[in-house]
C-alpha cells in the first residue's frame, strides 16, 4: 500500500491549509488508539482513503475525501477520561456515539466544509451511529478506511509513530 510521489504531493496540497491551523494541530495532544494520536490516526485514514480511491478507481471527489478524512475525528478532547457506563439513558452520549457530530460541529465552526464533507465526518462511525448513514461514496470510503486503520493501530498499539504505509 504505497502512494506514489505525485499522489502524496496531491494529498499534501489538499490538506496543507487545514494542517496549518492550530485547532487541527491540537489533535496531536490526544491519543486515539494505543500510542497513536488523533492527528496521526486522521492522517492515516486520509492516506488509506486516498489510496483506496486511486487504486480501486472509485471516482471520489479527492478534496472532499481528504478533508473529510482529516477532520473525521476533529472532536478535540480526551475521550479516555470518563469511561463509566451510566445506563441506557446515556448510551448515545458516550464517545463512540457522540464524537462524530461533535467533530462535524467543530469542522463547521473552524472551516467552510461542504455537505459532502459533513456527511463524511458525521457518518464515519456507521453502523454504530445508525441514524447517520454514509450518503456518498466518499463517506463509505472513509468509514471503511477508519475501521481498517483502527484495527491496524490497535494491533500495533505498543509501537511508537504507527503510520499506515501508503
Amino acid at each position: 500500500m504505497n502512494l506514489s510521489e505525485t499522489e502524496r504531493s496531491r494529498l499534501c496540497a489538499i490538506l496543507a491549509k487545514y494542517e496549518a491551523e492550530p485547532e487541527v494541530q491540537q489533535m496531536r495532544s490526544f491519543i486515539q488508539h494505543g500510542t497513536v494520536t488523533t492527528y496521526d490516526h486522521c492522517k492515516n485514514v486520509a492516506r488509506v482513503s486516498f489510496w483506496l480511491n486511486r487504486r480501486l478507481n472509485l471516482g471520489a471527489d479527492e478534496t472532499a475525501l481528504a478533508v473529510g478524512a482529516l477532520l473525521h475525528d476533529f472532536f478535540l478532547y480526551d475521550w479516555h477520561g470518563n469511561r463509566n457506563f451510566t445506563g441506557l439513558r446515556h448510551l448515545f452520549q458516550m464517545h463512540g456515539f457522540a464524537h462524530p457530530l461533535r467533530a462535524c460541529r467543530n469542522a463547521q465552526l473552524y472551516f467552510q466544509i461542504n455537505e459532502k464533507e459533513q456527511n463524511i465526518i458525521a457518518s464515519h462511525m456507521w453502523p454504530l451511529t445508525l441514524r447517520h448513514v454514509p450518503a456518498c461514496r466518499e463517506a463509505v470510503i472513509v468509514c471503511f478506511a477508519d475501521k481498517f486503520c483502527c484495527v491496524i493501530e490497535s494491533i500495533l498499539r505498543h509501537k511508537n509513530n504507527v503510520e499506515i504505509c501508503v
